[in-house]
C-alpha cells in the first residue's frame, strides 16, 4: 500500500510570501470588525508593514536558493528573489498612491450636479477593502515568477488576478466605464486561464509531469516535435502573453487601464508585468529551453508586432491613459526580445528593464491623479495643452517619465532598451534588434508630441488645474522621479545586482 508523503515547507524561504498573505487575512478581519472611523488607517498601516516586514525577510535570505522550498513547486534563487523584491518596492509606491482616499471613497446617491451632490461625496463610504485586495494580490504576484510547477503557475495566476478584477472596478467617480473595464478583464482573463490550463494539460500528456525541469528533461530526450507538446507550448503561450499584455492578446489593455481608478492601472501596469515577465522568463528559459526551435520564431513574429503595432496606435490616441496603455504594450514587445535573447545577458537586461519600466510607470500614472478639473480627473490630452505654464514641476516630472518610456539618453529607459537590444544582437536575433529600433523610433514620436503639447503650445482657457498631492502622492512621485534619473546615471547599481541575482536554479 502506498502512502502519501508528508509535504517538507521552509518557511524562512516562503516567509516573504506568506507575511503579505498574512497581511491581507488580517485585513479581511479589520474590514469585517473594527468601525469605519479607524478601518481607513489600520489597512493601510498593516498594508505598508506587510510589505516592509516581507522585503526585510527576503533581504535576510537574499544569499540562499533552493528546488525544494515547497516540496517542488518553486525555486528560490536569484532571480525569483530579484523580482520578488522589485515586485514589493513598487507594490509598496502602488500603496501610496492608493492612500490618497480621494481616489476610492464611494459616493452616496446623488443627482450628478446638484447641490447635494458634494455633499454626497464628503458621506461617501471610503473602500478600504482596496487594500487587503490589494495584498493579496501582491501575495499571487510573489508566487507567480518563482513556481516550478504548473498547477502552482495556476493557483498563482488566479490569486494575483482575481483581486485585480475587482480593484478595476472601483472608480468612484466614472462608475460604467470602471465596471465595464471590470468586467471585460474579467471575461478575457477567464479565456486565458483556460488556455492557460489546456497548454498545462498537454504538456502533461507529453511529459508525464507538471514540473518544468521534468518537462525539460522529456524535451532533451525525446525532441521537440511532438503535437501534444506543440500545442501545450501555444495553449499555454496564450495565457502568458494574455498577460503580460502582448499582441494579439493586448485588446484587454486599453479598455482598462482607461476604465480602472488611475492608482491601479499604475499598479497593475508595473506589477503585474514584473511578475508576468517573471513567469514567462522562467517558462521558456527553464522548461521550455530545449524547444526553443518550436516555439522562438513564433515569439520573435509576437514580439515585432507587438512593439510596432502598440506604437503605431499609441498615436492615434487622445486620451492619455489609453496612450500610456499602447505604451505598455509596446514595452511588452522590448521585453519579449529579452525572452527570445534566451541567454544569460537577456535574464539580466530583462530584469534591469522590469525596475526602470515599473518606477517610471508609476510616476507617470501617479502625475495623471493630479491633473482635475470639478468632475474629477481630466485624462483628455486636449485639456492638457499648456499644463507646463501652470505647473512646470509637475509637468517637468511628466515629461520625464515620457522621456524614459521613449528610451531618451540619461534616462532608465535608454539603459534598459540598450542592455535588452544587446543580449537579442549577442544571441544573433538581429531582425528583431532592427525592428525594435524603428519601433522605439516612432513610439519616441508620441512621446516627444506630449511633451510639446505641455511646454510649446498655449493654455486653453480651460478649469483644468494641477491639485496639490497629499503627503502619499509627493513621496511616491518623488521616489519614482530619482529612481529613474539615478538609473539612468548610475546605472551599475542595479546592473551589477542583475548580473549577481541573474540566474534560474535548475
Amino acid at each position: 500500500m502506498s502512502t502519501l508523503a508528508t509535504p517538507i515547507l521552509n518557511y524562512a524561504l516562503l516567509a516573504p510570501i506568506l507575511i503579505v498573505l498574512g497581511g491581507a487575512l488580517l485585513g479581511v478581519v479589520v474590514e469585517a470588525f473594527v468601525g469605519k472611523v479607524y478601518r481607513a488607517p489600520i489597512q493601510l498601516a498593516i498594508a505598508l508593514a506587510s510589505v516592509v516586514i516581507a522585503f526585510i525577510q527576503l533581504w535576510r535570505i537574499r544569499g540562499e536558493s533552493s528546488t525544494s522550498a515547497a516540496i517542488a513547486s518553486v525555486s528560490i534563487d536569484g532571480a525569483g528573489i530579484f523580482m520578488q523584491g522589485t515586485i514589493l518596492v513598487l507594490a509598496f509606491i502602488g500603496l501610496l498612491f492608493i492612500a490618497d482616499t480621494d481616489n476610492f471613497t464611494a459616493q452616496a446617491s446623488a443627482i450628478p450636479g446638484s447641490a447635494e451632490e458634494g455633499a454626497s461625496i464628503a458621506a461617501g463610504r471610503q473602500q478600504t477593502e482596496i487594500f487587503p485586495l490589494t495584498l493579496f494580490a501582491i501575495s499571487g504576484m510573489m508566487l507567480f515568477p518563482i513556481a516550478t510547477d504548473l498547477i502552482t503557475l495556476f493557483v498563482a495566476l488566479e490569486v494575483l488576478s482575481l483581486p485585480l478584477y475587482l480593484m478595476a472596478g472601483l472608480s468612484r467617480r466614472r462608475r460604467l466605464l470602471s465596471q465595464e473595464a471590470a468586467l471585460k478583464y474579467f471575461l478575457l482573463g477567464a479565456f486565458s486561464s483556460a488556455f492557460f490550463l489546456m497548454g498545462a494539460a498537454f504538456l502533461y500528456g507529453y511529459s508525464g509531469s507538471l514540473n518544468l525541469n521534468d518537462i525539460a528533461t522529456a524535451v532533451s530526450g525525446s525532441g521537440d516535435n511532438s503535437i501534444f507538446l506543440l500545442i501545450g507550448i501555444a495553449f499555454l503561450s496564450v495565457g502568458l502573453l494574455f498577460k503580460v499584455g502582448a499582441a494579439p492578446f493586448h485588446q484587454w489593455t486599453p479598455d482598462v487601464y482607461q476604465g480602472a481608478p488611475t492608482p491601479i492601472t499604475g499598479f497593475m501596469a508595473a506589477c503585474t508585468k514584473v511578475a508576468a515577465f517573471g513567469a514567462t522568463l522562467r517558462i521558456f528559459y527553464v522548461g521550455l529551453d530545449a524547444a526553443q526551435w518550436s516555439w522562438r520564431p513564433v515569439i520573435t513574429g509576437i514580439a515585432m508586432l507587438t512593439m510596432i503595432g502598440g506604437a503605431i496606435a499609441a498615436m492615434a490616441q487622445r486620451d492619455i491613459k489609453r496612450t500610456l496603455a499602447y505604451s505598455s504594450i509596446t514595452h511588452a514587445g522590448f521585453l519579449l526580445v529579452g525572452v527570445v535573447a534566451l541567454n544569460k545577458s537577456g535574464l539580466s537586461a530583462s530584469l534591469f528593464y522590469l525596475v526602470a519600466y515599473g518606477f517610471a510607470t508609476l510616476g507617470a500614472f501617479g502625475i495623471i491623479t493630479l491633473v482635475r478639473d470639478s468632475a474629477g480627473e481630466v485624462t483628455d490630452l486636449n485639456r492638457w495643452v499648456g499644463l507646463g505654464k501652470r505647473s512646470p514641476v509637475v509637468a517637468t516630472a511628466f515629461s520625464f517619465f515620457l522621456l524614459s518610456f521613449g528610451g531618451v539618453p540619461l534616462t532608465a529607459g535608454f539603459i534598459g532598451k540598450f542592455s535588452i537590444f544587446s543580449a537579442a544582437y549577442e544571441s544573433g536575433n538581429i531582425a528583431i534588434v532592427v525592428v525594435g529600433v524603428l519601433a522605439s523610433a516612432i513610439a519616441l514620436f508620441f512621446y516627444l508630441r506630449v511633451v510639446l503639447m505641455l511646454f510649446f503650445a498655449e493654455p486653453k482657457d480651460d478649469v483644468v488645474s494641477v491639485v496639490i498631492p497629499s503627503f502619499f502622492t509627493r513621496i511616491a512621485i518623488t521616489i519614482c522621479f530619482a529612481m529613474t534619473v539615478v538609473l539612468g546615471v548610475y546605472p551599475s547599481l542595479v546592473l551589477n545586482m542583475t548580473e549577481t541575482f541573474g540566474t534560474f536554479l535548475r
